[in-house]
């Protein structure tokens, strides 16, 4: 199933964790993965930053394990000098769809949750309807690509030498720009954010709830107050017990 499988120093229960590689396009990439037995859930976790700047770690993935969920999380293309460029939302959505392919060979018609946090926003926006999934989780995510150039005025300077000027490259952004790829058929979507987060404003969140009440989509929303973009762990686990609350209704029909 993968192309190599590396231990990582790290154990959820008797679980330890693996970096694993497969194929996406000709690229060799890789994710990070907390295997289960009898596996009845699939959760990707899809991370927020760019290169080694938000990184995947262990611990994200054991907030979301189960004696019976599988966790996985895609690095994303360029997170090593030979395995292609992250394109912010472009060709490295193809790692998103490359996995979720692979474990739906393996595991058949288990249900598939999408987390997206921070930048993960746009990747699952982008994905989560392509793959089948059976929700998407947007944690603090950005939604609307525009909004964050403007937000964002120290990550404007990578934004351009990705995807170009807004004004310019308008076509560009419009394939990346999230929640305007929600459709009437898309499975239901969680919001959750905090109303002090100053890296992905709360108004991407409320963009997204207006974009998924105009088409009738189901979605369950959590704003915070007075949390951040990283949450205090006192609400961090409370909304993780939301979270699985949210995926056993809907997997419950």
């Amino acid at each position: 199933m993968w192309l190599a499988e590396r231990p990582v120093a790290a154990w959820y229960l008797s679980r330890q964790l693996v970096e694993v590689d497969y194929y996406s396009d000709e690229f060799v990439v890789s994710a990070l993965l907390l295997e289960a037995a009898d596996v009845r859930r699939i959760v990707i976790y899809l991370r927020g930053g760019k290169g080694g700047v938000g990184q995947v770690r262990p611990v994200r993935l054991m907030q979301f394990a189960g004696p019976h969920t599988l966790v996985a999380a895609p690095y994303y293309r360029g997170t090593r000098s030979d395995n292609g460029k992250d394109e912010f939302g472009g060709a490295d959505l193809e790692d998103v769809r490359s996995l979720v392919r692979l474990l739906r060979e393996n595991y058949g018609d288990v249900p598939i949750h999408l987390i997206g946090f921070s930048r993960g926003g746009i990747q699952g926006l982008l994905t989560y309807q392509d793959v089948g999934a059976a929700s998407f989780i947007c944690h603090s995510g950005v939604t609307d690509i525009y909004l964050m150039f403007e937000e964002r005025h120290d990550l404007r300077g990578m934004m351009k030498r990705l995807i170009g000027r807004p004004a310019v490259d308008k076509e560009a952004y419009d394939r990346r720009n999230g929640y305007q790829h929600v459709t009437e058929m898309s499975p239901p979507v969680m919001i959750i954010h905090g109303t002090s987060d100053v890296q992905v404003g709360i108004q991407h969140a409320y963009i997204l709830q207006q974009r998924l009440e105009s088409l009738g989509v189901p979605y369950e929303m959590h704003i915070v107050e007075g949390e951040g973009h990283v949450f205090t762990p006192p609400k961090e686990r409370e909304t993780l017990k939301k979270i699985q609350e949210w995926m056993t209704a809907v997997e419950d029909g």
